[in-house]
């Protein structure tokens, strides 16, 4: 997954640059590490081991369900588009999913509509 010398934000900014995420920023949100597409926040640092997630809410609940172990909620987040995730039990290519789909979230629809991915994922 990661090496011992990678700091978890390091690993998600490395993972975004891998999926080629188009005119993402490194920033804070809250207080904390950020990514942000176009001044809109996307993913950022909640505190160790943890980063919320911008994501669609029907998307949220499908996820949560699906791999608890991986994504969750607390009161705070109920009813929000954005997700708690687990960061030392997510892979590198479930996460790079999630950094994309919360990209596309809040990127401006046209950068979105360009925006292909990576061939490899």
């Amino acid at each position: 997954m990661t090496s011992n010398q990678e700091t978890e934000f390091e690993r998600i900014v490395r993972l975004a640059q891998a999926a080629g995420l188009p005119e993402f920023t490194i920033g804070t949100c809250y207080g904390t590490a950020a990514l942000a597409v176009r001044g809109k926040s996307f993913v950022r640092i909640k505190e160790a081991g943890i980063l919320v997630v911008m994501c669609a809410l029907e998307e949220k609940e499908m996820l949560i369900e699906l791999a608890p172990n991986l994504y969750f909620e607390t009161d705070h987040y109920k009813g929000w588009p954005a997700m708690l995730v687990r960061l030392g039990v997510i892979s590198d290519q479930d996460l790079t999913q999630r950094l994309m789909a919360a990209w596309r979230q809040k990127a401006p629809k046209r950068l979105a509509a360009s925006f292909d991915g990576p061939d490899s994922l």
